[in-house]
């Protein structure tokens, strides 16, 4: 038996969901949840897009999937899995009540003249991010939505921003689904986490 907190216990990853929009005020709501993660100096080098149009949804999708087509072909990959690969997340984005995205911005970084750290302050920004999204997600499980965290803007930046019409200064890297989760959904039992192989003290 889990001896996490039930508040976090509860967070699952959940592609299902009931056709039924989520209330832009809620949507809002876990927003400004996600906004109250730590980040480096007090900044917030985040900015959060709220896709729930059909519109929306459709050219996000079609601007990651014609990236992930192009590297799939470039690994060679059957063209048969690769149309199978690109329509199911395009299902996938397009059937999810509302989406947040998730983009990094320089907005209060600091700026370094040498490589290492300044890749080192961006990966600050890319830790708060994460923090911000399990903010994110924990308020949705609270009220009663389902989420899931999906990884694909952080391997085409760009194309997730230009499909949306974003500020070239937003750089998308992750993707929460969001919805009601289908009454089918039934969570399956949880692995004990294995803490003598993820955990050391010294």
């Amino acid at each position: 038996m889990s001896t996490a907190p039930a508040f976090i216990a509860a967070r699952r990853s959940i592609r299902a969901f009931e056709d039924e929009p989520v209330p832009r005020a809620l949507l809002d709501q876990l927003v400004e949840a996600a906004c109250l993660a730590p980040a480096p100096h007090h900044s917030r080098p985040w900015r959060f897009v709220v896709v729930d149009s059909a519109e929306g949804k459709a050219g996000l999708a079609h601007g990651m999937g014609a990236r992930w087509r192009n590297d799939l072909e470039g690994d060679g990959l059957d063209p048969a899995k690769i149309d199978e690969l690109v329509a199911g997340s395009h299902t996938k984005i397009t059937s999810a009540p509302a989406l947040v995205l998730g983009c990094l911005t320089w907005d209060g970084l600091d700026r370094y003249p040498d490589e290492r750290r300044q890749r080192a302050e961006w990966g600050m920004a890319v830790l708060s991010l994460g923090a911000a999204v399990e903010n994110l997600m924990l308020a949705a499980t609270d009220a009663g939505v389902a989420s899931c965290w999906v990884a694909a803007p952080i391997f085409c930046p760009e194309e997730a921003r230009d499909a949306l019409d974003l500020p070239e200064a937003w750089l998308p890297h992750a993707l929460i689904l969001l919805g009601h989760p289908s009454s089918s959904y039934a969570p399956p039992t949880r692995i004990p986490v294995p803490l003598n192989d993820l955990r050391a003290f010294r």
